[in-house]
């Protein structure tokens, strides 16, 4: 028979997780999700997370704690006499007694291939890695980083010009078919957990501010890599002297090219950029204050011609 689930998860990437559960027909008891955060232009309204409204369509009750870790919140929890949790980018340390708090245990959706890329930034931290594929893992949860035995993967390849959004995109709709095949075994008693494999562990940091600008100095390929492991978000980024004023453009699509020049010049007419060793063509860019535009359409008002040196 169908289990009876908690969902904890918050962002877009979770939700077709959830869909997918409901719509096999599992029981959701409860979806926990952060609580809502201050949105608009001065903060003043309260934005509920994309799994909060999409738990509401579904007639979902809906838990949104702060912290986990309080023995009110752990009682509340285990009161739902759930079969099992599943976690897909929820955003909250889970304590022992949470990992514990159902029959079955909690299972997360992880966007990896682990032991590579446990922590915050698995999709980006590959692509900017130069990862030829990675994939989706559900894990039955313990008390580490991402260190608990995986019960099934699924493998997606990293295309040459694919974003993060991209791979974002296609990793969401995987995990969430690999997380009801993951269920329907576990209903049977077939999921079967295997440790992970000791080496080849990587951490995948959270993406800084300060990481996010392009250095040219670096060769073609890196290059590359950096601004479609950033794009959309929080985008790459560079200084270009734009009709005479420096502006700092997000560079959100690009390629890799041919041709030499001193790293950061502009070789051609049609915005390839000479790096360390090699070169990128930039194919879509964001001016501050701008929406994302063609390269083309860029160069048609920005009056950056061949020469300039980009920073």
């Amino acid at each position: 028979m169908p289990l009876r689930l908690i969902f904890m998860g918050t962002p877009e990437f979770s939700v077709p997780t959830l869909m997918a559960l409901a719509e096999a027909g599992h029981e959701i008891a409860a979806v926990y999700t952060q609580p809502p955060r201050p949105a608009g232009r001065r903060g003043l309204v309260l934005k509920k997370s994309p799994v909060h409204e999409a738990a509401e369509a579904f007639g979902i009750p809906v838990r949104t704690p702060q912290s986990l870790k309080d023995e009110e919140q752990q009682e509340a929890f285990r009161s739902l006499e759930a079969d099992a949790a599943v976690v897909v980018a929820y955003g909250l340390l889970l304590p022992r007694a949470i990992l514990e708090g159902t029959r079955l245990g909690a299972f997360n959706g992880h966007a990896s291939l682990l032991p590579r890329w446990r922590g915050a930034a698995p999709i980006q931290r590959a692509i900017m890695a130069g990862d030829r594929e990675t994939g989706m893992m559900i894990m039955k949860m313990d008390e580490g980083l991402d260190t608990g035995p995986v019960a099934m993967t699924a493998t997606v390849p990293i295309d040459a010009d694919m974003t993060a959004g991209e791979l974002h995109d296609r990793l969401k709709m995987v995990g969430a078919g690999l997380m009801v095949d993951a269920m329907g075994a576990l209903e049977r008693g077939e999921l079967k957990p295997v440790p992970q494999a000791v080496e080849g562990a990587s951490y995948a940091g959270k993406i800084m501010k300060e990481e996010t600008r392009v250095n040219w100095n670096s060769p073609a390929e890196k290059v590359h890599n950096h601004i479609r492991g950033l794009a959309p978000f929080p985008g790459a980024w560079c200084e270009m002297p734009v009709s005479g004023k420096v502006e700092r453009v997000k560079l959100l699509r690009s390629t890799l090219s041919t041709g030499e020049g001193m790293p950061g010049e502009v070789i051609d007419d049609d915005l390839a950029v000479a790096c360390g060793d090699g070169a990128v063509r930039l194919v879509k860019v964001q001016r501050a204050g701008g929406k994302p535009i063609a390269a083309a359409d860029f160069l048609r008002g920005a009056m950056l011609e061949k020469g300039a040196r980009l920073s």
